[in-house]
């Protein structure tokens, strides 16, 4: 038996409950993992209200962890026993003690990285490498627009994509968080709650617009998000913090000038083993060498999962919260 917060139905942070779980042993290709460290995402505030359904009930959360292999599967050669790994994306399970996880979504963690960082940063680190090396190839001297500046995606993207070069126009909520993305390289910051973050880009930008805007708050910023591109620019919507986007025609697009519109997600970009490992050591490289720094903002046990995520929703947090176990 081990420990694992549970849900019997969707709803709000009250349906987390903290009880025994049985773990049973890995299948062929899987292994079993004691975690030390679970990451907190939106993603899981998803799953658990029932904006994202899920299959079956009772059901874990989470999609990070972090922690040391116990066993593995006959056919598993990707990791071994005593290795310490991490992991992000499906399938949903991570807030456990201990839980198995198929072997080929676990990447071995080199010794600059923490089991704490990478449970900190699997997915939103991997979120912020897809977003700006490949939905959209950041170059240096582009002028990006990152919303939620100061969250756990936007702290590591907007160092990362300074790093790459790139004026960073971020926004934020609150004079705090304000103070926190400028101190993790974002040039230009935004209160959207003072101010009207469209005339502030067209400001900054000489009226051009920005080339691609990174909008994880959906329903409260998306149509300004289209009024701040180029003609041409991507639009990538990752997130819907504040609520869905409502249904609109596609002809807003090209009304405001022939716009791009994606909407990621990482399992996508890490479909296969090698784009996962390339991936992964891409973003280890630029936090083992400082050009990303990590900041673990908040921690919590993990049978406290449920004042987590009120903390979330309430947008009391800023960079990464991480539960440890």
């Amino acid at each position: 038996m081990t420990k694992a917060i549970q849900i019997h139905q969707q709803g709000g942070p009250e349906q987390m409950r903290w009880e025994d779980v049985i773990v049973p042993a890995p299948g062929p290709d899987e292994a079993l993992i004691r975690q030390t460290a679970v990451g907190l995402n939106f993603i899981d505030v998803y799953h658990r209200s029932g904006v994202y359904p899920l299959p079956k009930f009772p059901s874990s959360l989470g999609s990070e962890g972090a922690g040391v292999v116990e066993a593995v599967g006959a056919n598993v050669r990707d990791v071994v026993v005593g290795d310490r790994v991490a992991y992000a994306g499906g399938p949903i399970g991570a807030y456990a003690e201990r839980r198995v996880v198929p072997a080929g979504r676990l990447v071995v963690l080199p010794e600059a990285i923490s089991e704490r960082q990478a449970a900190a940063m699997m997915l939103q680190g991997l979120t912020s490498q897809y977003l700006l090396r490949s939905t959209y190839r950041v170059q240096p001297g582009d002028v990006i627009l990152f919303h939620a500046a100061a969250g756990g995606v936007g702290l590591i993207a907007c160092q990362w994509a300074k790093y790459l070069g790139a004026t960073v126009i971020g926004t934020v909520g609150s004079p705090a968080k304000a103070a926190l993305a400028r101190a993790h390289g974002v040039d230009h910051v935004i209160d959207y709650t003072k101010e009207d973050f469209v005339a502030r880009v067209k400001d900054i930008t000489g009226g051009r617009g920005v080339p691609v805007v990174y909008d994880s708050v959906g329903k409260d910023t998306f149509e300004g998000s289209l009024d701040c591109l180029r003609p041409r620019g991507l639009m990538v919507t990752f997130g819907n913090s504040s609520g869905v986007v409502p249904p609109f025609s596609p002809g807003i697009l090209s009304a405001k000038g022939s716009l791009y519109l994606t909407r990621p997600t990482l399992a996508s970009y890490t479909a296969t083993r090698a784009e996962l490992l390339a991936n992964a050591a891409e973003l280890f490289d630029v936090v083992a060498k400082g050009a990303v720094k990590i900041e673990i903002n908040q921690t919590y046990p993990l049978a406290e999962a449920a004042q987590a995520h009120r903390d979330l929703e309430a947008r009391k947090t800023t960079g990464s919260t991480v539960f440890i176990v």
